[in-house]
């Protein structure tokens, strides 16, 4: 099996204003020369940085900077991609209230892209998303520090929120944690966790590392780490792979000329024999509100800095012909 993974896909604002809300945009165009990579492999998991619905009102507008809502019509250019599978655990999905979050959910279920992360109920936020091909089947589960007001419980819709310090996991989240993944271990051949954890920028923190390594030992076999709006080094932890952060996918954020914040990754996951074998880093960029494969110039910049972040970590990442490879033994 072969699962591609991205960042933050956030469709709101102006990607909402530019492409999905222009009726003459192909769905496809979103993606651009990145689909063909994305179609190749046999699912594709994105982080939803934003919630798609046109109801609801902007969540404590005068205390939250940024809000992050897209029309309905998104959902036409996430089956473009062929999108398997939205995490919902971060901190726009209840932007605009939870009128707009339930309404999510009908629409990403009716288009059958599955759904984690977030849910009617603690219970339902907690519930993993299952990715399925011949040969394998893998559970996704997604988790987020942001916003511990939108946590999910037994009567209130939200998002499964999680606290951690330089220990890892706190209670009762550890306990929680451990029971789910007790329960799913069994009945999966590959869990991955999304993470939509820590700051906007720069390198994972103890605490960060702490709890990477804790959902590893739980049983995870993937740590797919977003938030940071740029692309973190790539652990390889007891056999298995913590990716601190995939960056930003899509979006109509302003480009920070250092950070270049523009700039990351389609992660294509390779599954052999239930474990993790490979991870191919295809370098790309935002541009004009959709996401595109970086030219040389970007893909050298990336080469560079991914290769110097996972070098941090113990972790060796070539590359040949733009295209970086992490083999995992």
């Amino acid at each position: 099996m072969n699962l591609a993974l991205t960042g933050d896909v956030m469709l709101g604002r102006l990607v909402d204003q530019y492409m999905i809300g222009n009726e003459s945009v192909d769905p496809q165009l979103l993606w651009s020369d990145v689909l063909p990579m994305m179609l190749s492999a046999d699912a594709r998991l994105v982080n939803l940085e934003c919630v798609v619905s046109d109801k609801g009102a902007e969540w404590r507008p005068m205390t939250k900077a940024f809000h992050f809502r897209a029309h309905p019509r998104a959902i036409e250019f996430l089956r473009a991609a062929k999108v398997d599978c939205a995490t919902l655990a971060n901190n726009h999905v209840l932007d605009y209230g939870r009128e707009a979050l339930l309404d999510c959910f009908v629409l990403l279920d009716h288009a059958c892209i599955k759904r984690t992360g977030a849910g009617s109920t603690l219970a339902e936020a907690m519930e993993p998303a299952w990715i399925e091909s011949s040969d394998a089947r893998a559970a996704v589960l997604a988790l987020t520090d942001n916003e511990a007001d939108w946590e999910a419980t037994e009567r209130v819709p939200g998002t499964y929120f999680i606290a951690y310090d330089d220990r890892g996991l706190r209670e009762p989240y550890r306990t929680r944690t451990t029971e789910l993944m007790s329960r799913l271990r069994p009945r999966a051949d590959f869990v991955i966790v999304s993470a939509h954890v820590g700051p906007n920028w720069g390198a994972p923190s103890t605490g960060m590392q702490a709890l990477a390594h804790e959902l590893i030992d739980l049983g995870a076999d993937v740590y797919w780490g977003h938030s940071n709006h740029t692309p973190q080094g790539i652990e390889l932890y007891r056999g298995k792979a913590i990716l601190y952060s995939a960056g930003d996918f899509v979006d109509d954020y302003a480009v920070d000329v250092d950070e270049r914040n523009d700039l990351s990754f389609l992660f294509v996951l390779t599954l052999e024999h239930r474990r993790l074998t490979r991870i191919r880093l295809y370098p790309t960029c935002v541009e004009n509100f959709r996401v595109r494969l970086a030219n040389p110039q970007e893909a050298a910049f990336l080469n560079r800095t991914m290769t110097a972040k996972c070098t941090a970590f113990g972790t060796c990442l070539t590359f040949q012909d733009d295209m970086g490879t992490i083999v995992v033994r």
